[in-house]
């Protein structure tokens, strides 16, 4: 297994509206590097969900259930989409500063490449965000 982070701007799709649709595809990336992560993804990886820009903070955790194919929104076979679900939410959401305050995630993809979309997440990265969450699987 595998774990990523996936970045949303809630005012376009949020965790809540997520958790309300059980399952969507996640689509209209069109950053090379964020496009080999989705690539990389497999059924079964978890993947925490991110607010970007309202929030800075990790509030979720979703599961890839289909691996990439064909991005449905454009007719360009280069980019890709994923299909995830709602798993759980985090008790307490994970902040970007508290991210960036845990010596532990300095080298989190999160805090290094931070315009990166869609990033790798390390097993001891992805268990330890989860106990800064006071969230359990």
């Amino acid at each position: 297994m595998q774990y990523w982070l996936m970045k949303s701007e809630p005012y376009k799709y949020s965790w809540q509206q997520l958790v309300e649709d059980k399952k969507t595809f996640w689509d209209g990336v069109r950053n090379y590097a964020a496009r080999n992560n989705m690539k990389a993804m497999k059924k079964g990886d978890l993947v925490f969900y991110y607010h970007s820009n309202e929030g800075k903070e990790i509030v979720g955790i979703a599961k890839v259930v289909k691996g990439h194919y064909p991005d449905p929104t454009i007719e360009d076979d280069r980019w890709v989409a994923v299909d995830i679900k709602a798993v759980k939410a985090m008790k307490t959401p994970v902040t970007l500063a508290m991210v960036k305050a845990e010596p532990k995630l300095k080298d989190m993809e999160l805090v290094r490449l931070m315009r990166l979309s869609v990033g790798k997440v390390s097993k001891k990265e992805f268990e330890l965000v989860l106990k800064m969450g006071d969230t359990k699987l």
